[in-house]
């Protein structure tokens, strides 16, 4: 209110002059409106503050996610609108990114966080394959449902969250669920997932994990509760205190302490309550790679025993007071020949550039494959390259077009703004929904349209 004083008296002063008060008139709209516009803004701010505690409350309150009707509909309208925004390589997605969101678990939205540039991510060296194993966003399953491909020794149901798009997978007590189908694991692979640990304040440490093993031949078993499950596997838990990560493999086809791998732990980048966590797993081999946060928390490279083989994924919960939600399970292939693809067969699927919801912000976490494609081009200056987004039939067909254009757009910009390629060197197109890889009436086939390609022109 003081500064609108101020122009009012600064006003008067200037009323003895017309040609100055005709000029003036004009600024005293503009600084009012902008005051004005202030005082609004901070108001709000102060109203959000002073709701989003309510709000995390808010979501331990179980009546928060009624499964009745009038909350289903809620439910599937959100979703629809997050279908519509998360095509083109969004993972989360999520996270995140989702995957990259730190907003709290509340009912009212907060302002949007500044994107790190890719630059703070270059710790995230991994470069997903052309390939996706397995993709899961419970998209498919109704709210108040448990999902039909899971199962669990515990409960939980399929919910929508205020402030995340999409639908999560939440275990309402400590518990573990698994993947109903085997997978086939190859011995290079990435897992990207997203976390939100809701958990009660007296909670130290909030513990979650997943697990990775290989079934006993001729006794398989879709659940299996033991500490180290299945005949060969390993495990990884993520804490919010103690030791914060922890990752332990086992061999069973060994005897007595044999079949025990080393304990590797690691403090750095801790998971965040109410929040939305986006971590990666990379398998190469007996190697391990964790990461989170912009960081590489974890390195083991000989976590793994030789020839050891996966084929259930499994998470959990070994905290009662930790209700979390599981959301954007992707599995991809790694590491894939960049060089030969792109030069050679003259053409590159990336299923590693990823894009915050109905967005063309490129995720931080996109960092490794922008630079294994800007490594190529580096070395091959006169190769030309056409970027082409793509996406899954979900929403408006002309709005998913658009929204391809504007994602290659952003790949190119990336690339020569960060990584110095010539801008001449590299067209853009998008194509929406037109050229799918795979019928889109599944969640694996729409991730698998969901891309950005590469063609050398």
């Amino acid at each position: 209110m003081k500064t609108i004083h101020y122009l009012f008296v600064t006003v008067a002063l200037l009323l003895v002059s017309g040609a100055a008060q005709a000029q003036f008139g004009q600024r005293l709209g503009n600084a009012v409106q902008k005051a004005a516009e202030n005082t609004t803004v901070k108001k709000a701010e102060q109203k959000t503050s002073q709701t989003v505690s309510k709000g995390i409350d808010k979501a331990t309150d179980p009546n928060t996610y009624k499964s009745d009707e009038k909350d289903a509909n809620a439910g599937a309208n959100q979703q629809q609108q997050a279908n519509t925004s998360s095509n083109a390589g969004n993972a989360n997605t999520s996270p995140a990114s989702p995957a990259s969101s730190t907003s709290p678990v509340s009912s009212t939205s907060t302002p949007q966080q500044d994107i790190p540039k890719l630059e703070s991510y270059s710790e995230y060296d991994f470069v997903p394959g052309d390939q996706i194993l397995f993709y899961e966003d419970f998209s498919q399953d109704a709210i108040g449902d448990f999902p039909a491909l899971w199962t669990s020794n515990k409960s939980g149901e399929v919910k929508t969250l205020n402030n995340f798009p999409g639908k999560w997978f939440q275990l309402t007590t400590g518990g573990m669920i698994v993947y109903l189908n085997k997978i086939d694991f190859p011995q290079n692979f990435i897992i990207e997932f997203d976390y939100i640990p809701l958990i009660s304040k007296n909670s130290s440490y909030a513990e979650g994990g997943i697990r990775l093993y290989h079934d006993k031949e001729g006794s398989e078993r879709e659940l299996d509760t033991g500490l180290f499950p299945g005949q060969t596997g390993f495990v990884l838990f993520f804490q919010k205190g103690g030791l914060g990560w922890r990752l332990k493999a086992h061999d069973y086809r060994r005897s007595g302490n044999d079949r025990n791998g080393t304990d590797y732990n690691s403090p750095i980048n801790r998971i965040k309550p109410e929040q939305v966590n986006h971590i990666i797993v990379w398998v190469q081999n007996r190697r391990v790679r964790v990461y989170h946060e912009g960081a590489k928390v974890l390195d083991a490279p000989t976590a793994l025993f030789p020839d050891a083989k996966f084929s259930r994924l499994l998470f959990m919960s070994n905290d009662a007071d930790n209700k979390p939600f599981y959301s954007n399970i992707k599995i991809t292939t790694a590491a894939p020949d960049v060089r030969s693809k792109l030069i050679t067969e003259g053409k590159l699927i990336s299923y590693g550039i990823n894009f915050d919801s109905g967005k063309d912000v490129i995720k931080p976490a996109s960092y490794g494959a922008v630079k294994s494609i800007a490594d190529v081009l580096q070395e091959n200056p006169d190769v030309r390259v056409r970027v082409v987004g793509h996406t899954d039939t979900d929403g408006n067909a002309d709005a998913n077009l658009d929204l391809s254009k504007r994602r290659a757009v952003a790949v190119k910009t990336c690339l020569v703004t960060q990584f110095g390629i010539d801008a001449a060197h590299i067209e853009t197109d998008g194509k929406g929904q037109t050229e799918p890889l795979a019928p889109n009436n599944t969640v694996e086939g729409k991730a698998k349209n969901r891309r950005v390609e590469f063609v050398k022109i």
